[in-house]
């Protein structure tokens, strides 16, 4: 997103209204189910009776009252959202309308708006080897919009690369609750699986991979450079050889399943998104099985 400022304003305010009109056509509905039912807040004491789980008796209470007391819990409707977004120079790549990162800021505003609407608390943190900006969850009027606008305020992130462990560590530190954790990245270096599994026992974490279809598959073509935006490297593929374009092609389904078998070892859900897609029916379908699965 290396755009002049007023670019940056038009750009974040195209993503705003497109957002509004994906939440309003298609997915307010169904994005409840993302920021319900993920946890239990206790509510009250009361006496025991025939048919309580034993295992939520309260034993402070009991032994002062000296008959059994059961904890009463209920399902906490106020939820934090937050949004993780890498902001590392790969996700800068885009070989159709958007690069990665419009489709990650796009995502973020999508999320943020239908947060709002829940009148879940939304937060933002933008990270590469450091925590880059952090925005605590709210339910203030306009969070949405200040989501946005973090996004496209920070036109050259100080970080030239993702360290995602480090990353997740300093979110947790500054999350005070449990949350529903969208975690936006391209995922181009190793997963930390470590990180990401320490991460998902506190809060209910989603994996969104962000890819362009040249990360996959070459167009036919003349010799390329391609650079490594975070280190520097480069090197030359030949798109018209069709041997050497089987070769990228093998080895980059290689990396994807590589990486996504590492986000199933951590343990969290992953959604698969990609630049000359829409984002609904990946989303949707993440939100069905989220739906069907047990609470």
């Amino acid at each position: 997103m290396t755009l002049d400022r007023r670019e940056l304003l038009r750009k974040a305010r195209r993503i705003e209204v497109r957002s509004r009109k994906l939440v309003s056509a298609a997915m307010a509905g169904e994005f409840q189910s993302v920021f319900r039912g993920t946890g239990i807040e206790f509510d009250s004491v009361r006496e025991y009776v025939h048919g309580d789980d034993v295992r939520t008796i309260d034993w402070n209470v009991t032994a002062r009252a000296g008959r059994p007391h059961v904890k009463r819990f209920v399902e906490s409707r106020e939820r934090s959202v937050m949004l993780v977004l890498d902001r590392s120079p790969s996700l800068e790549f885009g070989s159709g309308d958007r690069t990665k990162a419009e489709l990650a800021a796009e995502l973020c505003a999508v999320l943020a708006l239908v947060g709002r609407r829940n009148r879940d608390r939304v937060g933002l943190a933008q990270v590469t080897d450091r925590l880059e900006t952090f925005l605590r969850p709210s339910v203030e009027p306009g969070q949405d919009h200040r989501v946005v606008t973090a996004i496209f305020g920070l036109e050259r992130p100080a970080g030239r690369r993702l360290d995602l462990e480090a990353a997740l560590d300093a979110v947790d530190r500054r999350l005070p609750r449990r949350a529903v954790a969208f975690v936006v990245s391209d995922f181009r270096d190793s997963v930390p699986v470590r990180a990401l599994r320490r991460f998902a026992r506190r809060h209910d974490v989603v994996a969104a991979r962000v890819s362009d279809p040249r990360e996959r598959r070459l167009a036919p073509g003349g010799v390329v450079r391609c650079v490594d935006p975070e280190s520097g490297g480069s090197f030359d593929l030949d798109t018209g050889s069709a041997s050497e374009r089987a070769e990228f092609a093998a080895r980059s389904d290689a990396w994807f399943e590589t990486q996504a078998d590492a986000l199933r070892r951590a343990g969290v859900e992953r959604v698969e998104l990609a630049t000359d897609r829409d984002l609904v029916p990946p989303l949707l379908a993440m939100l069905e099985k989220r739906e069907r699965r047990p609470r």
